[in-house]
């Protein structure tokens, strides 16, 4: 029997999750990852478990020093920058994620932070509750110009929704996908030509921005930037600088370079920004599945077998 610690903030005992896990002889134990741990906790809770399912909360190298019993950490989720991979490669500990579970989910939220830009909702919303009766100068998507960067599950699910609005897709991606009827551009080009740009590139190394001040300034002045993927994509003091300098029109942002953001975070109180909290995953079908596949990936590894979707290789002997 081994001892399963989980953190992401929507299973609780008693669920599908929790009884699959049971179900294969395991115990669990439910520590919710609700905003900022006291330091040293996770390190803590990692201390006597077999294995951990996680949203994103952050697994770093010391945490692992002592989390001597480890064998497998496993995302309830695509993204996982958060994990330090070297460091659990090097202990054996098998890191696993999601791809895909949540892509119908971020590509939804994208089209809604699109429309939500393209039609000002947000200042809308915000000025009749005032009691302003606000007659913004908005914009269709239909003819517009819609940039993809990157081409995962979820960025090859926004080009079918964008495509069904009616909108010219391009896309600049290292790995291009002959059944998709867009056009591929370097990226320097897709900034230049695009109404509005949308991030879904995983992480990059040593966490480096895709999208800098001199991408930003290559947006032209009536562009929106839309970024449902990771937080450190972008640059996010150039970000603000841009905004307010007017180099492009507004962004739609569900992730943050620090989450959960900081209040006094200058894009919060920016009225061309729409701001969500990492939610675009965040759908009750994209939930089920995505940590149901973890769980599934946890017992594999527990009972010696290959999971599903692990993103590390690890020697058993390293151990």
């Amino acid at each position: 029997m081994g001892t399963i610690l989980i953190t992401t903030d929507y299973l609780a005992p008693g669920d599908q999750v929790d009884d699959l896990l049971r179900a294969a002889g395991h115990r669990t134990v439910h520590s919710p990852a609700i905003g900022r741990r006291p330091e040293g906790e996770m390190a803590d809770l990692l201390l006597s478990a077999d294995a951990a399912l996680i949203a994103g909360e952050s697994v770093t190298a010391q945490m692992l020093e002592t989390a001597t019993s480890l064998r497998v950490i496993a995302r309830s989720g695509v993204g996982y920058d958060s994990i330090d991979v070297a460091a659990a490669t090097a202990r054996g500990i098998v890191v696993c994620n999601t791809p895909g579970a949540n892509k119908n989910a971020v590509a939804e939220m994208t089209m809604a932070l699109l429309l939500m830009c393209a039609k000002r909702i947000g200042e809308t919303v915000d000025g009749v509750k005032n009691g302003t009766w606000p007659r913004h100068d908005t914009r269709e998507l239909r003819g517009a110009t819609l940039g993809v960067i990157g081409l995962g599950p979820s960025g090859r699910a926004v080009v079918e929704l964008a495509r069904a609005f009616g909108m010219s897709v391009l896309v600049s991606t290292g790995h291009p996908a002959s059944d998709l009827d867009v056009d591929y551009v370097a990226k320097d080009d897709l900034l230049t030509q695009s109404d509005f740009v949308t991030l879904h590139a995983r992480a990059q190394s040593a966490g480096a921005p895709i999208i800098d001040r001199e991408s930003l300034a290559a947006m032209k002045s009536s562009a929106y930037l839309i970024n449902t993927a990771r937080g450190s994509l972008v640059d996010e003091p150039a970000l603000i600088n841009a905004l307010r300098c007017g180099d492009i029109a507004g962004a739609g942002l569900d992730v943050f370079a620090r989450e959960p953001v900081d209040v006094d975070n200058p894009l919060l109180k920016m009225p061309n920004v729409v701001s969500l909290s990492h939610l675009a995953g965040q759908t009750r079908e994209a939930r089920a599945e995505a940590s149901l596949a973890a769980a599934r990936d946890i017992v594999a590894v527990l009972d010696d077998r290959h999971p599903q979707s692990a993103v590390n290789t690890v020697e058993t002997a390293a151990r």
